[in-house]
């Protein structure tokens, strides 16, 4: 799944992250990476104990859940609390796989499984050259650029990297979902049920047959498919 997630933030909210972020002390992003990704991680990173990173990764938690297409796609159970990162010129990722387990920071040592990962987009296109995050899969690369307060989703499972800035600087939120769909072939089946039942939705009344069979075949999927 390559998933682009249009305006999550609005612009009052994308104003106040990057209002936040242009006073913060950055530091090395290394220091969430894996043995193996902090070879390869060049950037900054806000830390988690800036007194606002709290209040930010709320607010995009928030966003989170107000979007359908996030929760239809991503079928959530857990997510890491959003982090935000920042790459000046010079600064890259090298191509790598997020880690499978995460902990989730102040939760006692609650792990989650990455099943999905995001990047939130804070910066706009024109305000930097290079930094695109580049998906390596068996299609070949793909290039993702995105307007700012937009938000592309990917399986954790795919090879990526972030391409060397070259001018500006490149601003995001990233995190990761644990699905309460573990396979990434079941989700999409899922998504594509749910999008067609919405689309049908848009033509039809609610109490149509078609419809509610459609419905009644989605939640039963779910309770076939869904662990907790």
């Amino acid at each position: 799944m390559l998933l682009h997630i249009p305006e999550l933030l609005s612009r009052d909210e994308l104003a106040h992250c990057r209002a936040v972020l242009a006073r913060a002390d950055w530091r090395d992003g290394r220091v969430t990476a894996g043995p193996q990704s902090a070879q390869a991680k060049h950037n900054l990173q806000l830390p988690l104990d800036h007194p606002d990173h709290r209040a930010m990764a709320d607010l995009v938690l928030n966003a989170l859940a107000r979007n359908a297409l996030f929760t239809s796609a991503a079928v959530p159970n857990r997510i890491v609390p959003p982090l935000f990162n920042r790459y000046d010129v010079g600064m890259e990722f090298g191509a790598h796989v997020d880690n499978a387990i995460r902990y989730i920071p102040g939760s006692g040592g609650l792990r989650i499984r990455t099943d999905i990962s995001a990047t939130l987009f804070l910066t706009e296109p024109e305000e930097y050259d290079g930094g695109e995050l580049l998906i390596h899969d068996e299609s070949g690369t793909q290039a993702v650029k995105l307007p700012a307060g937009d938000m592309i989703v990917y399986d954790t499972t795919v090879l990526h990297s972030v391409a060397q800035v070259t001018r500006g600087s490149r601003w995001a939120s990233f995190f990761w979902t644990q699905s309460m769909i573990r396979d990434g072939t079941l989700r999409r089946i899922l998504f594509d049920l749910d999008r067609t039942i919405m689309g049908l939705r848009a033509r039809l009344p609610d109490d149509d047959r078609d419809i509610l069979g459609l419905v009644n075949c989605y939640h039963n999927l779910m309770r076939q498919w869904c662990s907790l």
